[in-house]
């Protein structure tokens, strides 16, 4: 995009989370997905008209998500397609692993996906359990031995829920380690309106660091501009490991990401209450220009840092006052 296509905290768009599907297989706690898809999916051609003039408009990364992305039946195709017209410069995928098997991951390298983040939230079947990833554990572990037999580079994200798998933090990083990932640890958020979140449920980001640092000392190597997560540089060479903390280091100040739902409703922040309708130009009579225009009033409009006014208002023993957001499985959180 150019600078006249700056929002209104001059942030620039040059991410798209596309969601691909709001059902999941699993029933995390901090997600409570959907079970059931919404009304008027996007089509395989609404997705890649979407993701061809966000291109136009300056996104060069894409993120597929859901509810679980692999669940989605023309996913293969879909990413061979945005390859094939070489849209974006960096096309990952978020999953739960536990339909990676070793033919879907061939068919995810082989139709071009750079790279894949797989949830797991606890380092024993226990914990997994508990988090609401059923009996999968296994799987999951299985799933990231597949994709690295075909070299597709994996990342782990584990959303840390301070009373349910606080404990799990060095096990995992132990986990990682071992397994040649970097660890991706996420500050439980307060999307969506049925996880019950609560202040004292955030194991923060300086905590868990502190944890794995007392067993491996960490080296920082800082945040880069646009992304979520902070990342740690084992001294002993081993690897990295990253956090995301929205809760206790927002970095609203360089958000560069829009986020599509499942059926075409933009949203500007994950936190946000209300969305944009996009299907109407999205409708394959309309040109891409009425698309390109829709969105650049969006990104124009754009204002929102839900996570600092939330950070500065705790400060002052008052939270924002905000509308409930949508939930994380439907957004693609």
């Amino acid at each position: 995009m150019t600078s006249s296509s700056l929002d209104q905290l001059d942030r620039p768009l040059e991410v798209l989370r596309l969601s691909l599907t709001a059902r999941c297989n699993l029933a995390c706690r901090y997600c409570r997905p959907e079970n059931q898809d919404p009304h008027h999916l996007l089509t395989h051609q609404q997705r890649l008209k979407l993701v061809r003039v966000a291109a136009q408009l300056g996104c060069r990364r894409l993120r597929l998500t859901g509810g679980e992305p692999l669940l989605a039946a023309d996913l293969l195709a879909f990413i061979q397609a945005v390859k094939a017209q070489d849209l974006v410069e960096d096309l990952c995928l978020t999953s739960n692993g536990v339909l990676l098997d070793r033919p879907m991951a061939e068919g995810l390298k082989q139709a071009g996906l750079d790279r894949i983040t797989i949830s797991l939230d606890g380092a024993n079947p226990q914990t997994v359990l508990r988090m609401g990833g059923g009996n999968s554990f296994e799987r999951v572990l299985a799933a990231i031995g597949h994709a690295q037999a075909v070299h597709l580079p994996v990342k782990i994200n584990m959303v840390v829920m301070a009373h349910c798998n606080g404990d799990q933090v060095v096990p995992m990083a132990r986990l990682c380690r071992d397994q040649g990932v970097e660890l991706r640890l996420i500050e439980y958020m307060d999307v969506g309106n049925r996880n019950g979140w609560q202040p004292h449920h955030v194991l923060t980001a300086a905590t868990m660091t502190a944890q794995i640092a007392h067993h491996w000392p960490l080296q920082p190597m800082g945040r880069q501009l646009g992304s979520t997560a902070r990342r740690w540089r084992y001294t002993d060479g081993t690897g990295v490991v990253s956090t995301i903390a929205s809760i206790s280091e927002p970095f609203c100040g360089d958000c560069n990401r829009l986020r599509v739902t499942a059926d075409g409703v933009a949203y500007t922040c994950l936190f946000a209450s209300q969305g944009t309708d996009l299907k109407p130009a999205l409708h394959p009579q309309q040109p891409d220009p009425i698309l390109a225009q829709q969105l650049t009033a969006l990104w124009h409009q754009r204002h929102d840092r839900y996570s600092e006014e939330r950070a500065m208002a705790s400060q002052q023993t008052k939270a924002p006052v905000r509308p409930p957001p949508p939930e994380m499985a439907y957004i693609g959180g």
